[in-house]
């Protein structure tokens, strides 16, 4: 059995995987706008397959492809009934694709578009959605939860509490838009402080800003909490007045030449690291190209995978440009 994701904690930083709608919106298996992640029952290899690539790049976690997985959201796509197949079916992929390798498995809630502050009704009919999903993952058999793409900070709190309950380690991280702050108004540090507070094992900062908009948001949390933290940025450059990517005219079909070089994501993963943010992953825009680069920069996977050179004479362009000499 891996070692659990709390005594991997205690041992060093552990690298989280890259984004999943968006990737396979591009290769044809998601549609955009709604991005609902039914590709687990229509397309289960496709899936795999990714999974996989993360695995091969030095991911030691792999995130079931639930976010958006709850009843209301699956409802705007015709698909409310299919919620318990398709959290169970992301779970078994996950898990088969994990066994190849030492690799744990996060179930995943996220942001409903359910939640409304102030409204008792509501905030318990998110705790219904959330409930439906961990009863399903966990029979599946998931290791740990997180819970991510928080843009109301109620929500988050509602999402750790049922993880809690449910008697798993969690993560939670917060989705900040133009502002720095929840919905309610709470900064970065505030957020750390509560839902540490709360219970979250790892609290920390997730999707639509990029490293540079990302690191800044960290070092607030860490010189607010001793505890451990999450960061996964998504991997495109956005300008200093639109930090969210999710906001840009070119989002979501245009967003390919925004997207950063690998070499950017495995810089982000050293500064992370030297931060003291345990839980160094990424979100939307990255691939396994930024995941190995990661893998690389923090020590997770070698820098060289093979020898092959063999003489003096150049045998490939890599060598006869004096690449290799860099």
């Amino acid at each position: 059995m891996p070692t659990g994701l709390l005594d991997r904690l205690a041992r060093g930083p552990v690298l989280g995987d890259g984004g999943y709608l968006l990737e396979l919106e591009k290769r044809g298996y998601v549609q955009a706008g709604p991005f609902t992640p039914e590709v687990s029952l229509t397309h289960p290899d496709a899936l795999t397959q990714l999974h996989r690539e993360f695995l091969q790049a030095g991911a030691e976690v792999l995130q079931t492809l639930t976010f958006y997985a709850s009843e209301d959201k699956l409802a705007t796509v015709g698909l409310a009934g299919k919620v318990d197949d398709m959290n169970r079916a992301a779970v078994e992929i996950a898990r088969k694709v994990a066994s190849e390798g030492d690799a744990l498995v996060a179930g995943n809630l996220c942001l409903t578009w359910a939640y409304e502050p102030d409204d008792q009704t509501a905030a318990d009919h998110v705790r219904r959605l959330f409930d439906r999903q961990l009863e399903v993952q966990m029979e599946a058999g998931i290791d740990f939860v997180i819970g991510e793409t928080f843009t109301w900070l109620g929500e988050a709190l509602i999402a750790t509490e049922r993880a809690k309950k449910a008697g798993l380690p969690v993560i939670t991280t917060i989705a900040f838009e133009k502002e720095p702050r929840s919905y309610e108004g709470d900064s970065a540090s505030d957020c750390a402080r509560k839902l540490s507070d709360a219970g979250a094992d790892v609290v920390g900062v997730n999707c639509l800003r990029n490293p540079d908009n990302s690191l800044p948001l960290m070092a607030e949390m860490r010189s607010a909490i001793a505890g451990y933290l999450a960061c996964q940025p998504v991997a495109y450059r956005t300008p200093p007045d639109k930090p969210d990517f999710t906001s840009l005219p070119e989002f979501p079909l245009g967003l390919d030449p925004l997207q950063l070089p690998r070499d950017e994501m495995g810089e982000f993963a050293i500064k992370a690291n030297e931060m003291g943010v345990n839980y160094i992953g990424s979100c939307c825009g990255s691939v396994a190209a930024h995941v190995k680069a990661m893998a690389k920069a923090i020590g997770k996977l070698p820098a060289e995978e093979r020898q092959w050179r063999t003489d003096d004479k150049p045998m490939s362009a890599y060598e006869y440009y004096g690449r290799d000499q860099l």
